[in-house]
């Protein structure tokens, strides 16, 4: 049977669920860049703006709660292509966005379904040969991180080039392109689990209390998006204003500091296909603290702020994969179940990261926002030396 799978799984269809996966996040970043012109053209708040990104972050994890379960049920090309269609509903709702409101609207709908990159991976993961699944994973999640860091650029050149309005446009039409290439390439694959949604719904959070892996990875994995999210929400409204004062497209170009992550996906990949999947996590973690220390001094200096990125960036992607990889290898029949109970805290924690960070900027400055990502970065290192050994106790 795995063997059958693996054949189904060719270069080209690992290529194109990558690509699918990055497509389908990127609907949660656009809007980083243009926060400070969203703010403007709406005549809002820093804070009312900024909760554009809190949005897309917690109906992302109600999506990776609700939504991702049903791929348990259902069969899986099918569900992949609904969900899609329906994130391209949300963004048109955002490109014809009159107020903010209704912007809010779109993210919430694109937010939720394109939840669809969490059902990609697991089908990636199941579809792959064992021996190869860590670097199969680690391509698709290298896919999904190169779509966050590019959607920040295309949405700043765009909206510089044309309108903001035009980013939603472009991105509404991408999404539909990439369904009927996945409604084409993808095997059909249904499920050999039989169980109503209300009895899966429980068994997921049953899962938690059985699982001690997915209750400290799930940990971990909300402890590092949520210094993720701290960065990029609140850097908008540093590049915009003095003393940098960049254009929109300058600032998504800073998306592109982080590329380093998705070579940092495959290693946590290679890592973990050879036993060491714990030294990512403890790489992860430390960088992130340096990486905090170094962005301290990002208002004042351009170099240091690049290479903060670059290094927190390669941080989370290193923390996360390593997490993925532990949560994968528990139990193949629930995988969809213990991705969805996973990512759910990691979004959770994205969307509290957004918001603590908008609330320190406006309050603290820049200088608030790095004190409170280097706490979340001690409280990881602390929380993973507690428990000891990873191997043994996570």
């Amino acid at each position: 049977m795995a063997q059958t799978q693996a054949r189904m799984l060719s270069p080209l269809l690992i290529l194109l669920m990558a690509v699918a996966t990055g497509v389908a996040v990127a609907n949660n970043y656009y809007v980083q860049p243009l926060l400070d012109t969203i703010a403007n053209y709406f005549k809002v708040s820093h804070t009312a703006a900024g909760m554009l990104v809190t949005t897309a972050q917690l109906f992302y994890g109600a999506g990776l709660l609700l939504l991702v379960p049903l791929a348990d049920m259902f069969e899986r090309r099918r569900l992949i292509v609904v969900m899609m269609l329906l994130a391209t509903l949300g963004l048109l709702i955002s490109a014809l966005a009159t107020n903010l409101y209704w912007l809010l609207l779109g993210t919430a709908v694109a937010g939720a379904c394109s939840v669809v990159a969490q059902v990609l991976v697991p089908l990636a993961a199941t579809l792959a040969d064992p021996s190869q699944r860590g670097r199969v994973v680690g391509t698709v999640m290298g896919g999904l991180l190169l779509g966050i860091l590019l959607a920040r650029v295309v949405a700043g050149v765009i909206s510089t080039w044309i309108s903001w309005q035009a980013v939603y446009w472009l991105a509404a039409g991408t999404m539909l392109l990439i369904t009927l290439l996945l409604a084409r390439a993808l095997p059909v694959y249904q499920s050999e689990t039989t169980i109503r949604y209300g009895e899966l719904m429980r068994s997921l959070f049953g899962l938690f209390r059985t699982e001690p892996k997915l209750r400290s990875r799930s940990f971990l994995g909300g402890l590092s998006f949520a210094m993720f999210t701290m960065f990029w929400t609140p850097l908008a409204f540093l590049l915009a204003n003095p003393p940098y004062e960049y254009s929109d497209a300058t600032i998504g170009l800073f998306g592109l500091a982080g590329v380093a992550g998705v070579a940092a996906a495959r290693w946590a990949g290679k890592l973990a296909d050879s036993g060491k999947g714990n030294t990512g996590t403890w790489v992860g973690l430390g960088s992130a603290l340096i990486s905090w220390l170094l962005l301290f001094f990002a208002a004042d200096s351009l170099a240091l702020l690049l290479v903060g990125v670059v290094l927190l960036d390669l941080a989370v992607q290193l923390t996360h994969v390593s997490n993925q990889n532990v949560i994968y290898a528990l139990q193949q029949q629930l995988r969809n179940r213990l991705n969805a109970g996973y990512m759910t805290c990691y979004f959770v924690g994205g969307a509290l990261g957004s918001w603590v960070s908008v609330n320190l900027y406006q309050f603290g400055g820049w200088h608030a926002v790095c004190y409170g990502g280097a706490a979340l970065a001690i409280i990881g290192l602390l929380y993973t030396g507690l428990k000891g050994r990873i191997a043994n106790a996570l």
